[in-house]
């Protein structure tokens, strides 16, 4: 018995150092190399912090580029999605609802163009993202409440495109927040971007 107790403590000695103590700090040390230093990549106008590059928030007024819908409304304290089926009535009317809506703002738009991301939830509920395709597809909206050229909107999005990892790993997507800041960069007429918490107005 003792034989076995002496060497099961000096095992768990070695494994708190190495996981309680040194783990630890080996990925704090490789978080302050990374955006933000561990703590978060901000986006700034002005001064203030309008949000998180990874974090998305909602637009959702016609001279903005929508984001990615959320069925946590955007709450980073309780990521996740609406746990619903593909099959379920209630989801279903959900995105019927924001599909309903996204024809009404972008009358030129047919339903088969719609890319599923624009009316569909993400898992976590907070995707910043959206492919090229489903940004492109608000331009005429956005050219028209902004009177700005649509080929200078989308020469905006293909600015702000990121491709695949590597070129291979992932899809080309762009940053909503990113891409609505060098929005308003672009016409300062329009330009009254608030910080995270009162994007909802918008």
């Amino acid at each position: 018995m003792k034989n076995h107790i002496s060497p099961a403590i000096r095992l768990t000695l070695v494994l708190l150092v190495i996981l309680a103590i040194i783990y630890p700090l080996v990925i704090a040390g490789v978080a302050r190399l990374a955006p933000g230093q561990g703590k978060g990549e901000t986006i700034t106008v002005n001064g203030k912090v309008v949000g998180y590059a990874l974090v998305g928030q909602k637009f959702t007024a016609d001279r903005y580029f929508n984001s990615r819908p959320s069925a946590v409304e955007y709450k980073a304290d309780g990521s996740g999605g609406s746990n619903k089926g593909p099959s379920n009535p209630d989801y279903l009317k959900t995105v019927q609802t924001r599909i309903d809506t996204f024809l009404v703002h972008n009358p030129g738009v047919n339903k088969a163009d719609i890319p599923a991301e624009l009316v569909t939830a993400s898992g976590s509920g907070l995707d910043p993202d959206l492919s090229p395709a489903a940004a492109k597809l608000q331009i005429a909206r956005i050219a028209s409440v902004r009177n700005i050229p649509a080929e200078q909107l989308n020469q905006l999005v293909n600015e702000h495109t990121k491709g695949p990892l590597l070129g291979l790993l992932g899809p080309s997507t762009v940053n909503v927040l990113r891409l609505n800041v060098a929005l308003d960069e672009l016409a300062p007429g329009h330009r009254d971007f608030m910080p995270q918490r009162h994007t909802e107005s918008h």
